[in-house]
């Protein structure tokens, strides 16, 4: 019989203990990550993010596990639920705290249901929805999951699409030139004369993982991180300790990108790498400079993926622009456990209308893709 466990901290589990319930495939699943966010200082409870991990034990043994937490808004979800909060508000109910399921601030798919048996994954989701329904929460929420953990939602959890745009290596492209070759003439040019622009301003690229970044690397890009998010007026959740931490236990998986001016950095981009999967997280720049933004974040990215032999690059959330630098449309998915009868009732007509509008729309941009049509 397995025991239900709440960890209010990650490092109250073992690193390997933690690690041997997914395949290491996605680095945001890994211990050193999750934990490295608690233990830096990028979850805090006045930014609606309070740790509350789910967890199965067999005796002494984590069988499986859900990172989780009670969050106390929608900040940095990147599965956008105002309207229904508001909803609630209208109403006179409480829609925080809710419990989510979710890597902080990273809008990236990968396991979420996370155990050494598939067949503990809906006992894993009963377990939860027992326990935030004993703590009275408005709700429960699974983003980002994989396609193939969807059958272990039962039907009272409520599915929602939306659409990203992620680079496939198609047709085992060996080259950016073979890349472009895939394209039609007008994209094809357009991103020739973005990367020209940007070589004849003078910037050169150096890209270094964990191993070879250096203190000083370290310091420019969580720079260009402040500096992005000060545009915004947004507060910067991602602290340079954490980024240090990344160099320092996950060195393989960090990549930074950095845009130089005469040897200087003066923009640069912050990836992580899974297995086969390059995933671009976060950017900055002290100049503007026409099509830097997307060498610094997609060609470089691209460039990466084609020398290591990456097969995918997911360069973050939203962006149709992406699409004319061969980005394509790809769905993402979410689960939503509502406890109110009546608002799942209405929310489940919500989100079937929305997901059938999402599908619809992303047929339309398939359509204008920038690869040339098979012969």
């Amino acid at each position: 019989m397995s025991e239900l466990r709440i960890l209010h901290r990650l490092d109250e589990v073992a690193a390997g203990d933690w690690d041997r319930l997914h395949d290491g495939r996605n680095p945001f699943l890994r211990h050193a990550f999750l934990e490295g966010l608690e233990r830096y200082g990028c979850l805090r409870p006045s930014w609606g993010w309070e740790p509350h991990h789910l967890t199965l034990w067999q005796g002494r043994h984590l069988v499986a596990a859900i990172p989780g937490y009670l969050k106390h808004n929608s900040h940095g979800e990147f599965v956008f639920d105002h309207a229904w909060a508001n909803a609630y508000a209208q109403h006179g109910l409480d829609y925080y705290p809710k419990w989510l399921g979710a890597v902080p601030y990273s809008p990236v798919t990968g396991p979420r249901l996370l155990a050494a048996d598939p067949a503990l994954r809906p006992r894993l989701l009963q377990a939860l929805v027992a326990h935030v329904r004993g703590l009275g929460l408005s709700s429960a929420h699974v983003n980002f999951h994989e396609a193939g953990e969807a059958e272990a939602f039962g039907g009272e959890w409520l599915a929602r699409e939306d659409i990203q745009y992620h680079w496939h290596n198609r047709a085992g492209w060996t080259g950016f030139e073979q890349f472009l070759a895939a394209m039609d003439h007008r994209h094809r040019k357009n991103i020739r004369q973005e990367r020209a622009r940007v070589r004849r301003a003078g910037i050169s690229f150096r890209r270094v993982d964990g191993h070879q970044a250096s203190e000083a690397d370290l310091d420019a890009i969580h720079h260009f991180y402040l500096l992005t998010f000060q545009a915004y007026g947004n507060a910067p959740a991602l602290t340079r300790g954490f980024i240090g931490h990344l160099a320092r236990r996950m060195p393989d998986q960090l990549l930074l990108v950095l845009a130089e001016y005469g040897g200087r950095p003066v923009a640069g981009a912050l990836c992580l790498r899974g297995a086969d999967t390059l995933y671009g997280r976060y950017w900055g720049s002290e100049v503007e400079l026409p099509g830097l933004h997307f060498e610094t974040c997609y060609y470089q990215g691209i460039e990466h993926c084609l020398e290591h032999g990456l097969a995918r690059f997911e360069p973050g959330a939203q962006g149709e622009h992406k699409l004319a630098r061969g980005f394509l449309p790809q769905a993402v998915h979410s689960r939503h456990w509502i406890a109110d009868t009546q608002f799942r009732q209405a929310l489940a007509a919500w989100c079937a209308e929305a997901t059938a509008l999402v599908r619809r729309h992303a047929r339309q941009l398939a359509s204008h893709g920038p690869f040339k049509a098979p012969a």
